[in-house]
């Protein structure tokens, strides 16, 4: 049987994640504005390089956690840069697919070390 916690003690836990979430989040922005990125730039760059295809913006949106209208902010301003294209869906017209560019493939291959090591600094155990 698993032993209730005080609900005191659960929300504090809570406010440590958070805060945990804000230090890394503030930590990646700095580290990737050499690179040009932000942390959520970093983040859509590394779903798309996951794979070799194109996803879905809906795909995306469920993985990196923002809206679906901020995501179609982000990915209008990752196109301008070249970074990343966008094209029809063929199973659903109306739908939109997104994958990296070589440029984008290539700055987030510069990038990811540089997210790494602030992932392991921030989120190794103390």
């Amino acid at each position: 049987m698993v032993a209730k916690r005080p609900e005191r003690e659960l929300a504090e836990q809570w406010r440590d994640i958070l805060a945990l979430h804000a230090r890394t989040q503030c930590e990646l922005d700095r580290a990737l504005h050499g690179h040009g990125l932000c942390a959520s730039d970093f983040e859509v760059l590394d779903v798309l390089a996951d794979g070799d295809c194109a996803y879905r913006v809906q795909e995306i949106s469920e993985r990196v956690h923002l809206s679906q209208s901020a995501l179609s902010r982000l990915i209008a301003r990752l196109e301008k840069d070249g970074l990343v294209e966008r094209g029809m869906c063929a199973e659903d017209r109306r739908g939109v697919r997104v994958s990296l560019t070589p440029k984008g493939r290539a700055l987030h291959g510069h990038a990811l070390p540089v997210q790494r090591a602030v992932l392991t600094r921030m989120l190794e155990p103390s």
